[in-house]
């Protein structure tokens, strides 16, 4: 295994013993952690869905280093996708199709 994904899941193990939360409250969390990092990194709303994509894109890449370290196993990949992505895309949905105020109608 490549040393750098061995590095990764070491980490990615230490959390989650350190913590003691289970697999899927973790990808919960991380998926809103991304998602408000990118928020305030990129200054864009989450209603641009830009944050948004910055959460696909790093559960996309912690599940490519998961399938190096593991193998495919369906299940638990679809299940981590659906923990990470779910709130973040509900925040941002939610954002983006909220009535505008008037200072953000004068704005577009």
């Amino acid at each position: 295994m490549n040393r750098f994904v061995q590095i990764y899941h070491g980490w990615i193990l230490w959390i989650g013993d350190g913590t003691g939360l289970p697999d899927s409250i973790l990808h919960i969390h991380a998926g809103l952690a991304v998602l408000m990092i990118a928020r305030i990194a990129t200054g864009r709303s989450l209603g641009t869905l830009i944050p948004f994509a910055f959460v696909v894109a790093a559960e996309l890449g912690n599940e490519l280093l998961d399938y190096l370290a593991y193998g495919w196993r369906a299940a638990d990949t679809f299940a981590d996708l659906a923990n990470t992505w779910f709130w973040p895309l509900t925040v941002s949905l939610g954002v983006r199709w909220r009535p505008m105020i008037r200072r953000d109608r004068h704005r577009h």
